[in-house]
């Protein structure tokens, strides 16, 4: 049983994983969708994006969303409306899964509800200069977004924090879950990276409280997608969402100081206690 932050920490991080055979379980089943979806489109490209893909999904998988990008060809982007497009891929899905395709609440996915986790399957097209297009059902718009670059920039900034930047987000993201569930995936780990950018993160404890310190303004103001897409993407938060992100993220930066007090004081148990308050159930009980 973990009885020192170190430990405490490698414990948190471990616990956050998902586990190889439900890592088997999700490639499997994602190749039957992409199979599904090819039988009844011609479809150009097709690949795993989202957090899954940039390694930050978070345990348990029963909670986790895998997006499957398919690029179709460009004929189908002329003869259906977005809406329509969804709707087409949805029939197409319903062949194989014939009870669980919906239409996401984003309007940009089909969603796929298995027993143990969900995958939304986007439909996309090339787009002229790079990058996707995507349909959003509840605009009527086409969205341009390059999950490629996102995974790009990911993986080049957790190799500047030597491989720590990727455990990081996911314990931030475990924070997020536990109060509330405000802040979206995408929004929430971007507010890491550029929180993080360019500092080093010494040991875990100092780490948590110096975002969470940041985090009381930053985790709801105004911040671009880093690949130079979607622009803000706060735009979802209502100022009462904001106020109550404000909220718990003080509160976090409170407990996160307090715990590192108690390990200058050698209570270690003690900030144990904090961290859980922070993190909950998924990070460690003492001893």
């Amino acid at each position: 049983m973990p009885t020192t932050i170190l430990q405490g920490f490698a414990k948190f991080s471990s616990n956050l994983e998902i586990t190889g055979l439900q890592a088997q379980t999700v490639s499997t089943r994602q190749q039957n969708v992409r199979d599904t979806v090819a039988a009844g489109f011609t479809v150009l490209d097709s690949f795993l994006t989202g957090s899954y893909k940039r390694s930050t999904m978070i345990a348990p998988l029963s909670q986790a969303d895998v997006d499957l990008f398919v690029v179709l060809d460009s004929s189908y982007f002329t003869k259906f409306t977005q809406k329509d497009l969804l709707e087409e891929v949805r029939t197409a899905l319903r062949k194989e899964y014939p009870t669980t395709p919906r239409f996401s609440k984003n309007g940009q996915a089909v969603t796929i509800t298995f027993s143990d986790f969900q995958v939304d399957v986007v439909p996309a097209f090339y787009r002229q200069g790079g990058g996707y297009l995507i349909p959003n059902a509840n605009s009527n718009q086409w969205i341009s977004t390059d999950p490629t670059k996102h995974e790009a920039i990911w993986t080049e900034q957790n190799k500047w924090h030597q491989g720590d930047l990727v455990p990081f987000i996911k314990m931030i993201k475990c924070w997020n879950r536990e109060h509330s569930g405000f802040l979206r995936s995408f929004h929430l780990e971007t507010v890491v990276l550029e929180t993080l950018r360019n500092v080093t993160m010494n040991d875990w404890p100092s780490a948590v409280r110096y975002f969470f310190d940041k985090a009381r303004t930053t985790a709801w103001s105004p911040i671009n997608d880093p690949a130079g897409y979607s622009g803000d993407l706060t735009g979802y938060l209502f100022y009462t969402d904001k106020v109550e992100v404000q909220k718990r993220a003080q509160a976090a930066y409170d407990r996160a100081l307090q715990a590192e007090g108690y390990i200058k004081d050698c209570y270690i148990a003690d900030a144990y206690g904090r961290y859980r308050i922070i993190f909950g159930d998924y990070f460690p009980a003492y001893g």
